[in-house]
C-alpha cells in the first residue's frame, strides 16, 4: 500500500522559510551548548551508580532530604523503571573509596526504611569517563567522514556535501535539545545520536537517488526536479517515520528509565531527520549549485558518429 502517491506540494517554494527555521534552531543549539553545555551522565563524568529496591513505592523528595541531611547534597536521583526502584548517581570523591561511599549512602537511607535493598553498585573513574567522551566525539566525526566519502563516490561531491549539511543539521539540533532541556547525556544517548546519523542518511540517500533519476527522465530545471523528487519519496519518508515513531512511543511508555534517554534522542532525531529529508537535503544541493549537467556527463564529440 502506498500513501501520498501522487502529491505535488511545492516544497522548494518555502525553502527560505525552512532554512530560516533551521538556522534559528541551530543557533539556539550552539548558544545553549556554549553557555550551558551538556548534562553528562556518570558514563562520561565518572562517579558511582547505586540501585536500590524498596518494598513499596517511594517519593524521591524525602529520600533527597535524608541524603542532604547526611551530607550528600549533590546526588542525582530518579526512579528506575518503577516507583519502587531508585537509581542514585554520585560524583567521585577523591577522599572516599567507592565501597565506602555506597555503604554510607545506603546506611543513610536504611535508617528511614528497613526494607530497602542494595541491588547493585557500579563505578566509572573520571579518566574512563573522559576517554568515553572523547571517543564518542571521534565516533561521530568518523561516521560523518565515512558518509562524505561514500556519497561522493556514489553520487557527486556536491551531493556528499549536501548530505553532510543535512546530517550536521540533524545531529546539532538533537544534541542541542539535550542542552536546552538539561536532560542527561550518557552513552545510550550517544548511541541514539549515531543511530540518527544512519537513519537520516538513509532518507537523504533515497531522495538523492530519486533526484538523480529525475534529472535523466524529466529534463527540467533543478528546482522542479528536486521538488518532484521530494514529492515522489514523500509517502515512503512519512510512512517510515510514522512506523518508527510508533515503536519509539511504545519504548517510551513501557521501556522504563534505562532507555528513556535513548528513546527521546531517537524521537527528536526522527522528527528532525524527516524534516531535513524534505527541506534541508534538497535545498543544500540547490545552494551548492547542483545541475543536471553535474549528474549526467556530457556526451563526447563524435559519440553518435559511425566508426571508420
Amino acid at each position: 500500500m502506498q500513501i501520498l502517491k501522487n502529491t505535488d506540494f511545492d516544497f522548494m517554494r518555502h525553502r527560505r522559510a525552512a532554512m530560516t527555521l533551521s538556522a534559528l534552531l541551530m543557533a539556539v543549539a550552539v548558544v545553549s551548548l556554549a553557555l550551558r553545555g551538556l548534562s553528562f551522565g556518570v558514563d562520561f563524568t565518572g562517579g558511582t551508580v547505586i540501585e536500590l529496591g524498596y518494598p513499596q513505592p517511594v517519593e524521591l523528595a524525602p529520600l533527597r532530604g535524608h541524603l542532604d541531611a547526611a551530607g550528600f547534597a549533590d546526588v542525582q536521583m530518579q526512579h528506575f523503571g518503577t516507583a519502587r526502584d531508585v537509581l542514585i548517581r554520585v560524583a567521585p570523591d577523591a577522599g572516599v573509596s567507592q565501597s565506602e561511599l555506597s555503604n554510607r549512602i545506603f546506611a543513610a537511607l536504611q535508617e528511614h526504611e528497613d526494607g530497602v535493598t542494595l541491588r547493585r553498585v557500579e563505578f566509572v573513574g573520571p579518566q574512563v569517563g573522559e576517554e568515553l567522551r572523547e571517543d564518542g566525539g571521534f565516533a561521530m566525526l568518523y561516521a560523518l567522514l565515512g558518509i562524505l566519502i561514500y556519497v561522493a563516490f556514489r553520487f557527486e561531491h556536491r551531493f556528499a556535501l549536501g548530505s553532510i549539511i543535512a546530517l550536521a543539521h540533524d545531529v546539532l539540533i538533537t544534541i542541542g535539545f539535550f542542552s536546552v532541556t538539561g536532560a542527561e547525556f550518557d552513552l545510550a544517548v550517544l548511541a541514539a545520536i549515531l543511530a540518527v546519523i544512519g537513519y537520516s542518511l538513509n532518507d537523504t540517500i533515497v531522495v538523492f537517488d530519486r533526484i538523480r533519476e529525475n534529472f535523466i527522465k524529466l529534463k527540467s530545471d533543478t528546482v522542479v526536479t528536486i521538488n518532484k523528487s521530494v514529492n515522489h519519496t514523500l509517502g515512503r519518508t512519512l510512512m517510515t517515520s510514522l512506523t518508527t515513531m510508533l515503536v519509539l512511543l511504545a519504548l517510551l511508555v513501557f521501556g522504563g528509565e534505562v532507555i528513556r534517554g535513548f528513546t527521546i534522542a531517537l524521537m527528536v532525531g526522527v522528527v528532525v531527520g524527516t524534516y531535513s529529508s524534505i527541506y534541508v537535503a534538497g535545498t543544500a544541493i540547490l545552494m551548492l549549485g547542483v545541475t543536471r549537467e553535474n549528474v549526467i556527463p556530457p556526451k563526447k564529440e563524435g559519440a553518435n558518429l559511425g566508426g571508420p
